[in-house]
C-alpha cells in the first residue's frame, strides 16, 4: 500500500496493447488535435483580425475557440507521446496540472456556452435590447465571470482532491487524469469537503443546462412566431450551430460519467473519454464555420491573404 506522500508519478490507462495500434493512436490523435489546431487557430484570427466580426456572439466563439484549444492541448500531448515512446508514466505534479487545466478549461467552456445562449436568446427575443444588454463591457464582464469562476473552481476541486490520502495504488483508469480516476485511488469514500465541493459542480451546471433548456424554449416560441418561412429559416439557422455544439458537449460528458454501471467496460470507458475529451474541440469550429457565412468568408479572407503573401 503507498500514499500520497511516497507517490512520485501515476501510471496512466494505455490506449492500446499492441505497437501497431499504439502508433495508430499516435496518428489518429495527431489529426485531430491538428484539425482542432487549424480550425480555432483559424476562428480565433479570422474574429480577432476581422473588424466586422467584433460582436458579442463572436467574442464569445472566440473565448469558446481557446477553451477548446486549452481543453486538447492539456490531455492530447501526454497521450501521443505515451503511444509513441511506450510508456505511461505521469509525474505528480504533472498529474496534478494536467487535472487542474482539463477542468478549468472544459468548465469554462460550459460557462461560455451558457452565455452564447443567452446571446441567441436576447438576439431573438429581445431584439430592440440587444446593443443595451450585450454591449461591450458587459460582455468583457461575461467571459470574465466566465474564466474566473472556472479558474476557482478548478483550483478548489484539484487542491482538494490532491490532498487526499492516496492508499490504492497509482494506477489511474484513463489516458490523462480526472478527478474521478484519482479518487477511486483515495482511502477515504466519503470525503465531506469533495461531496461539498460535487453538490456545488452539480447544482451550477444544473443550473446552466436550465437555463439553456429554458432559453430554447422561449427562442422556439418567439421563432414559430415570426411570420415569414425565410425569416424563421434565418433566425433558426443563428442558433443551429450553437445548440450543435451544446449537444455533442453534454451528451458525451453525460455518457462518459453517468453511464449505466451495468455497459460499463475498459474499452468502452476509454472510448467515450476520447470522444468527451478530445473529439468536440476538433468538430466545435467546423461546425461555427459550416452554418456561418459571415465567419467562412472571413476565414477564407484569412487564408487567402496568407497565401499571397507567400
Amino acid at each position: 500500500m503507498s500514499n500520497s506522500s511516497s507517490i512520485r508519478h501515476f501510471l496512466l490507462l494505455a490506449l492500446a496493447d499492441t505497437r501497431q495500434l499504439q502508433l495508430l493512436h499516435f496518428c489518429l490523435l495527431l489529426g485531430i488535435s491538428l484539425a482542432a489546431l487549424l480550425g480555432n487557430g483559424l476562428i480565433i484570427s479570422a474574429v480577432a483580425c476581422g473588424h466586422h466580426l467584433h460582436t458579442p456572439m463572436f467574442f464569445f466563439l472566440l473565448n469558446l475557440a481557446l477553451s477548446d484549444l486549452g481543453s486538447i492541448c492539456t490531455t492530447v500531448p501526454k497521450a501521443m507521446h505515451n503511444s509513441l515512446w511506450e510508456t505511461s508514466n505521469i509525474f505528480y505534479t504533472g498529474c496534478a496540472a494536467q487535472l487542474f487545466f482539463f477542468f478549468f478549461f472544459i468548465s469554462a467552456e460550459f460557462y461560455l456556452l451558457t452565455i452564447m445562449c443567452y446571446d441567441r436568446y436576447v438576439s431573438i427575443c429581445k431584439p430592440l435590447h440587444y446593443r443595451t444588454l450585450l454591449g461591450s463591457r458587459a460582455c468583457a464582464h461575461m467571459a470574465a465571470a466566465a474564466w474566473a469562476s472556472a479558474f476557482l473552481h478548478a483550483l478548489m476541486h484539484a487542491a482538494n482532491t490532491f490532498s487526499l490520502p492516496l492508499c490504492h495504488g497509482n494506477a489511474v483508469g484513463q489516458f490523462f487524469c480526472e478527478i474521478p480516476q484519482i479518487l477511486k485511488l483515495s482511502c477515504s469514500h466519503s470525503n465531506l469537503r469533495e461531496l461539498a465541493l460535487i453538490a456545488v459542480t452539480v447544482s451550477l451546471d444544473c443550473g446552466c443546462f436550465a437555463f439553456i433548456a429554458f432559453s430554447y424554449v422561449q427562442i422556439f416560441r418567439a421563432v414559430l412566431r415570426i411570420p415569414s418561412e425565410q425569416g424563421r429559416h434565418k433566425a433558426f439557422s443563428t442558433c443551429l450551430p450553437h445548440l450543435a455544439v451544446v449537444s455533442l458537449f453534454i451528451s458525451t460528458g453525460f455518457f462518459a460519467h453517468l453511464k449505466p454501471p451495468s455497459i460499463s467496460s475498459p474499452s468502452l470507458d476509454l472510448a467515450l473519454s476520447v470522444l468527451y475529451s478530445v473529439v468536440p474541440p476538433a468538430l466545435n469550429p467546423l461546425i461555427y464555420s459550416l452554418r456561418n457565412q459571415e465567419l467562412k468568408a472571413a476565414v477564407w479572407r484569412l487564408m487567402s491573404g496568407r497565401f499571397q503573401k507567400h
